[in-house]
């Protein structure tokens, strides 16, 4: 039997739960698909479509999995037994304290740890409530979780750090531009099998109680995780690779992306036949576009350091753009103004407006261009990195948009645990069943819709902050991010740790940058930022849910004295 006089401690679960997933998704989106954005891999709207697409199956397929920890590793609702009431209540109360305060931070573009945020709230409620007695500090709770923030950015930048070294070495600094390119097409090849072995383990290695695979065999997973990046390989190699091949290798210039629906024919079809290149014509896009001119700059800066006044003409030539960027936004925010005041029949359009905000910014010209504190040092920490090969380039952009896929869908799988963990605990409540119990499948749902909305409307804004602002991205580099992050999920959330994204992405972006063998490679004022945001989030977000909860189970009532147990 639902508790109905509680009907409203639902509703504010539900209001809150979908403000809390939408912050998820406009905050930490970032983290699965700024790399590609930057490095021009895919254009913003494309990197939009297939982050909907994949965080939500993320999260609905395994979001479970770390939804369980979240609901029952941080407190100990045994100390909740004789009154749930005041649990379902307290998770409530958590999801109100996270969700302001990720509200806070997307909205001054800081990139924090939605994990942290929610994981503090539930603390704070439960030491507001019941006591610190009753929080799980130990290592099957809190104290483990902590320990994955410090461990997972450095097992990720390992994993990233790792297979760039392997890509640099092998593939990017090789002088002769054929060889490097058939170093390359030999290297693509395994990198897929991997990355979808990693993709397919994430759903099948216990990972997936909806999909009920719990109760495969050892060998049928071991056959599953391996068949399906074999598979993928050999489809890679059948309809992709002759087509990259001819295009980048031969220089065929005429051959377009749907071209890989006919693969097999360019196996066979003869070379002499791919026409002469037109003059002037550019086989792949230039994916260091707006950031070639700190290329020329590079000489000037080195020779500036040590000088009182380094070269600003060549380094700050893009500042002027700054000025017309908040222009714009102004006019931005006016119009959506004047059409919400216009009435209800405008509001359609208004919604739409608002939704597709995000496919109007030039990211990378927003993170190259910007002023301030945080990038001050952006140009010339890019003239401190190296610039290869754009048709090497090209060939991990298209890897990289599989990363990219792969990394969004653990993102969603783990993350989105941050509002439909305690949303589930306040719904088992409400109607009356056992914590222990599998929440609805509408939970996740509707969290993970809610997280695709946060998605499509602010997600560039975060996007802008990272990228481009740590370190110098480019499709080689931000493969290597990407996977380093994917793989270091995969991982905790088969041992069903909630771990940061966040963390996990900055990680391996800053192990990436130090490849460089320069620690000017790096933006350090950015990398403190984020620290900031992730060091300061927990209390934060504790200490609001906690005084609420305090101030709500304290408050007077008639005839009814709450005394803390």
């Amino acid at each position: 039997m639902a508790y109905h006089q509680f009907d409203y401690i639902l509703a504010i679960g539900i209001i809150f739960a979908f403000l809390d997933a939408f912050n998820i998704g406009a905050n930490d989106v970032a983290n699965s698909f700024s790399s590609s954005v930057s490095s021009r891999s895919l254009k913003y709207w494309q990197a939009m479509i297939l982050a909907a697409i994949c965080e939500f199956l993320g999260a609905v397929l395994v979001g479970n999995r770390v939804s369980d920890t979240v609901r029952k590793k941080i407190l100990s609702v045994d100390a909740f037994e004789d009154d749930p009431t005041v649990l379902m209540l307290g998770m409530a109360i958590a999801l109100v304290g996270s969700s302001i305060w990720l509200s806070i931070a997307t909205t001054i573009g800081m990139p924090v740890s939605t994990t942290h945020s929610i994981i503090g709230a539930v603390i704070g409620v439960g030491i507001a409530s019941r006591g610190a007695d009753h929080v799980i500090w130990g290592w099957e709770g809190f104290a483990q979780i902590v320990a994955s923030w410090f461990i997972a950015p450095c097992i990720a930048g390992a994993f990233g750090s790792i297979v760039f070294l392997i890509a640099k070495f092998g593939v990017l600094e090789i002088k002769d531009e054929r060889r490097s390119i058939k170093n390359a097409l030999c290297l693509i090849p395994i990198l897929v099998f991997i990355t979808f072995c990693v993709l397919t383990m994430l759903i099948v290695w216990k990972g997936s109680p909806n999909l009920n695979l719990d109760d495969l065999s050892a060998g049928t997973t071991v056959g599953a995780i391996f068949g399906v990046g074999g598979v993928a390989m050999v489809l890679y190699m059948i309809f992709v690779f002759p087509v990259v091949s001819r295009k980048i290798l031969h220089n065929d210039w005429t051959l377009k992306w749907y071209d890989v629906f006919r693969g097999p024919v360019y196996w066979v079809k003869p070379l002499d036949q791919i026409p002469p290149m037109p003059e002037g014509h550019q086989i792949t896009i230039d994916y260091y576009e707006g950031r070639r001119i700190v290329e020329r700059a590079a000489q000037d800066i080195s020779e500036a350091d040590n000088k009182e006044n380094p070269t600003k003409e060549s380094v700050n030539s893009l500042d002027s753009s700054s000025s017309v960027e908040i222009k714009e936004e102004e006019s931005t925010r006016l119009k959506w103004w004047k059409l919400l005041k216009a009435g209800p029949k405008k509001w359609p359009y208004l919604l739409w407006l608002i939704v597709s905000h995000g496919f109007t910014q030039d990211v990378i010209s927003i993170q190259t261009n910007s002023k301030g504190v945080l990038a001050a040092n952006v140009k010339g920490m890019h003239a401190k990195s190296k610039f290869y090969n754009n048709k090497v380039e090209y060939l991990f952009s298209l890897l990289q948009c599989i990363t990219a896929c792969t990394m969004s869908f653990t993102h969603g799988a783990n993350d989105i645990a941050n509002a439909s963990g305690p949303l589930s605990t306040v719904f088992l409540v409400w109607n009356d069943q056992a914590i222990t119990d599998t929440p609805p499948i509408w939970i996740l749902c509707f969290t993970a819709a809610a997280l695709v909305i946060g998605i499509w409307t602010f997600g560039y804004k975060i996007m802008s902050v990272l990228g481009n602002k740590l370190i110098l991205q480019s499709p080689s580099r931000g493969f290597a991010i990407e996977f380093g992050t994917a793989i270091t999920v995969v991982m905790a959330t088969q041992l069903a740790i909630p771990v940061s994204t966040t963390q996990c992405a900055v990680g391996a972006t800053v192990f990436v940058g130090l490849c460089n063998k320069d620690l000017k490679g790096v933006n350090w004022r950015m990398v403190t930022w984020c620290y900031l945001g992730w060091f300061i989030t927990l209390p934060v977000a504790g200490i609001m849910s906690g005084i609420l909860m305090g101030i709500i189970i304290n408050a007077p009532r008639l005839g009814v004295e709450y005394v803390p147990q």
